[in-house]
């Protein structure tokens, strides 16, 4: 028999779906929250389960199950870990504990791919080219791989994951994966469910996007906001609006749980996570709220403003404009034009602010991180000019 203990998304369901296909009914799979998995690897050890193989796939242990499973496995027990993320690394001294950030081919790993690797090599099981498709839409789901290549039905496995039970999911993709089908693809009814999903996430994202908060938290700037759904796609569409924040912060009150997400490769994320009890991949990573995590995030910008979107229906107020494009921040406004020979000014009321800029985005991301400046409406631009600038550069 087999005890598989693994996270609660995607992923870690992926690798009881994969462990199911290997074992069949000799398996037990157990799909934790980071924080509950510790608790069931020490009541699995303290029971003496020497019979059963304990494997773990997509969360680590804290260092007290560290030294149980090393014991248990001197002891003649049976265990193996099986993770992809950086922040578990250093349980690769164990011969217990296979993990592996990066694959052969340079491409970021998922535990539900380790795992199936795993099983294949130990001739547990066979490939096979519809399961092979399956873990890589977990993969390329799971490390955010999917948004590059475009590969949308990593996206909606991941979507339609989160509109079933976990269990009834799991029993749905077996059910795929054994049976006549020799490609993955969605039935009609699955298509059906995807598309009026997608359209609720659509609208919640753009409800959403009008409440971040921006916060200078250690030596980045964050972009705070509460939501306690779609966390990923939350995360990744407010990184795309707001590029100037180093990374995204979703607070789940609730949950007592923050979800962290970057697109800047400068950025890690799983850094930040482990400085409040948390851990996981450079750009997607969660932690807990830990009453530090809570005064810094929450209690920081309670009273703040929310940020402003840029305008983006404008036809002469756009970017990169040599001529000048104008922002507004509180009660200032901001101009940024191209003077030949010298390079980006920035002026705030008419008052030229810093040092010239070379890039214009960097001139930008310097103003909406120290002033929380946002692109204006075409009217307010051209009253400005007309006020102001009617010949600029002249």
């Amino acid at each position: 028999m087999y005890q598989l203990l693994s996270h609660n998304d995607l992923d870690g369901v992926g690798c009881g779906i994969v462990a199911k296909l290997a074992f069949g009914d000799k398996v037990n799979a157990v799909y934790n929250s980071i924080a509950g998995l510790n608790y069931q690897v020490e009541s699995f050890i303290e029971a003496g389960n020497m019979e059963e193989k304990l494997i773990i796939t997509d969360l680590s242990v804290n260092q007290d199950n560290e030294k149980r499973i090393t014991d248990f496995v001197a002891a003649g027990g049976q265990a193996v870990l099986i993770d992809h993320h950086k922040s578990a690394v250093h349980l690769n001294e164990h011969n217990w504990a296979e993990v592996t950030v990066v694959q052969e081919d340079g491409k970021q790993t998922s535990a539900t791919s380790l795992l199936y690797k795993y099983l294949i090599d130990k001739e547990l099981l066979q490939p096979s080219p519809i399961v092979d498709e399956f873990v890589e839409l977990v993969r390329q789901y799971d490390t955010w791989e999917w948004d590059i290549n475009k590969n949308f039905t990593a996206k909606r496995l991941n979507d339609l994951f989160f509109m079933f039970p976990q269990l009834d999911f799991e029993e749905k993709m077996l059910k795929k994966l054994t049976g006549n089908q020799t490609e993955f693809y969605f039935d009609d009814i699955e298509i059906k469910l995807l598309e009026v999903e997608e359209s609720r996430v659509e609208r919640y994202i753009k409800r959403k996007k009008r409440e971040v908060y921006q916060a200078k938290i250690g030596e980045h700037i964050a972009g705070i906001v509460h939501a306690e759904s779609y966390h990923s796609e939350l995360g990744n569409e407010l990184s795309k609006e707001f590029p100037h924040l180093d990374y995204i912060a979703i607070m789940m009150v609730g949950g007592k749980r923050i979800s962290l997400r970057t697109m800047h490769d400068s950025v890690d994320v799983s850094a930040i996570a482990a400085k409040y009890d948390g851990g996981g991949h450079q750009k997607a990573s969660g932690c807990n709220m830990t009453d530090k995590a809570f005064k810094l995030f929450v209690e920081a910008t309670f009273y703040a403003e929310p940020l402003r979107r840029d305008a983006f229906k404008n036809r002469y107020n756009l970017k990169e404009t040599k001529q000048g494009v104008l922002y507004k921040a509180g009660n200032d406004y901001v101009f940024i034009y191209y003077k030949e020979g010298t390079g980006w000014i920035t002026e705030i009321n008419q008052k030229i602010h810093s040092q010239p800029y070379a890039d214009f985005y960097e001139a930008e991301r310097t103003i909406k991180r120290k002033l929380q400046a946002a692109l204006t409406r075409d009217d307010d631009y051209i009253s400005y000019l007309t006020k102001h600038y009617s010949v600029k550069g002249q």
